[in-house]
């Protein structure tokens, strides 16, 4: 999860519904027809919570830049040669060094490394021994991603 992402949406969200709040404050609720406040208010906090959640949907998406990689990258593969455990995080995953033998078709193999947020359930896939499906960029074939 990118919590850096996810902090910048819940900003946006609650500044535009200060906003919208004070919009609401100084002219709408003064032109509204009487008894409808408790309504008006009730669909107010319902679109935050709305928008809230949008937001927080879309900030867990990759990057644009990892989207592209998986649309337009060289696919390949990978053979693991050794995992190093760096530390644990604090949603219950492990950053995980990955020492790779890459391989994309036409160009020889050449090795790296990669740092990769490890999930309980991802470990078996990516043990020692396995071959996993990967996306190299093809400006830079440092540049790579894990498809899992």
């Amino acid at each position: 999860m990118n919590h850096a992402r996810v902090l910048h949406t819940i900003l946006g969200v609650v500044a535009l519904y200060l906003l919208t709040l004070v919009i609401w404050l100084a002219w709408i609720a003064r032109l509204a027809p009487p008894g409808t406040a408790p309504m008006q208010i009730f669909m107010l906090v319902g679109l935050f919570g709305s928008f809230l959640g949008v937001g927080m949907l879309l900030a867990q998406r990759p990057s644009r830049a990892d989207r592209r990689l998986l649309r337009s990258g060289y696919e390949g593969w990978a053979t693991i040669e050794g995992v190093h455990p760096l530390r644990r995080t604090a949603h219950h995953t492990e950053l995980t060094e990955l020492d790779l033998e890459l391989v994309v078709p036409g160009s020889p193999p050449y090795h790296g490394t990669v740092v990769y947020d490890m999930q309980p359930v991802d470990q078996p896939k990516l043990a020692v021994g396995e071959t996993i499906s990967i996306r190299v960029d093809p400006e830079n074939r440092d540049r790579i991603i894990i498809c899992l």
